[in-house]
């Protein structure tokens, strides 16, 4: 009896310790973003005189004001980042899993040299200048399609580390469903596809982080500023600022220290940060399960 309440005792320690370090870990983990959302609502002044600060010495919502002053344009912007992110994202998700079956599909020829043409253009790349070509000789240049065709077609990871899942799926299911009459399509809709949820939520992450923290393509595709996403739009907002403070700094006025340079780099992180800390935790068990049996499988 005094054996096994000692064993117990044992175990409860080591959980307690264990549970310690990983409530530790996570406040390290979030003690950052506490402090950018404490700065973006710090008064310029404080945090020129004080420093960064978890409590404000003079609460603002300038920098706030500042970025959706007018309203429309950083509204407008939210918008087209959600739609280019939700309709990129289900593309790129959808051509990457139909990819993926093909090369773990044991019945198609020439599936290794098939796989090795995907392959190669990651290690080679043809450069920007074929690619500026390519997609104005595609009509891509000041419309929507602008934003989401250049990142669709699948990165060369994503495409096999679906492959790689798919291939540890047995081969008794496609066999069965042949023999039932289904088609490829409906093997890879019906059957695949559902059990292979964790990998394509997978890459479904990483697509949809591409495309929400992506300008290139609008600095180089876009000029309608209707078509502008939130991450080229805070980006023009930041320079503009950053600018301003600096001519009213070599022009000797006072107004360019209440120019809310830090605090706006912390608000455009948080506005531009916080729809993807909400969406992370609903897929989080699919990344982690899909990149660990994506990666050993094959």
């Amino acid at each position: 009896m005094r054996s096994s309440s000692k064993l117990v005792q044992k175990y409860t320690w080591g959980n307690f310790f264990i549970g310690l370090f990983i409530l530790t870990f996570s406040l390290v983990c979030l003690l950052p973003m506490i402090l950018t959302l404490a700065v973006s609502f710090t008064d310029e002044k404080s945090i020129m005189r004080n420093g960064y600060s978890f409590f404000p010495e003079k609460f603002s919502v300038y920098a706030y004001q500042l970025m959706f002053r007018g309203g429309s344009s950083v509204v407008q912007g939210y918008l087209v980042s959600i739609f280019v992110t939700a309709a990129g994202t289900l593309l790129a998700v959808a051509i990457t899993g139909l990819a993926a079956y093909t090369l773990a599909n044991k019945n198609v020829k020439y599936r290794n040299a098939l796989g090795m043409y995907f392959f190669v253009p990651m290690v080679f790349g043809a450069g920007i200048v074929p690619w500026y070509l390519i997609c104005t000789a595609l009509h891509l240049r000041d419309n929507i399609f602008a934003l989401i065709v250049p990142n669709l077609l699948f990165s060369t990871f994503n495409l096999f580390l679906v492959r790689n899942f798919m291939s540890g799926l047995p081969d008794e299911l496609r066999e069965s469903a042949t023999v039932d009459g289904a088609n490829d399509a409906l093997i890879a809709c019906k059957i695949y596809f559902p059990l292979s949820v964790p990998a394509l939520a997978t890459v479904g992450l990483f697509y949809g982080l591409a495309y929400w923290n992506d300008w290139w393509n609008a600095i180089m595709l876009v000029d309608n500023q209707d078509l502008y996403p939130i991450q080229y739009l805070l980006l023009q907002l930041k320079s503009q600022i950053s600018m301003l403070k600096d001519l009213q700094n070599m022009g000797g006025g006072a107004a360019g220290a209440t120019t809310p340079t830090e605090s706006l780099k912390m608000a455009t992180a948080v506005i531009t940060v916080g729809p993807i800390i909400l969406l992370y935790p609903f897929l989080q068990k699919y990344y982690v399960k899909g990149l660990v049996v994506g990666s050993v499988k094959g």
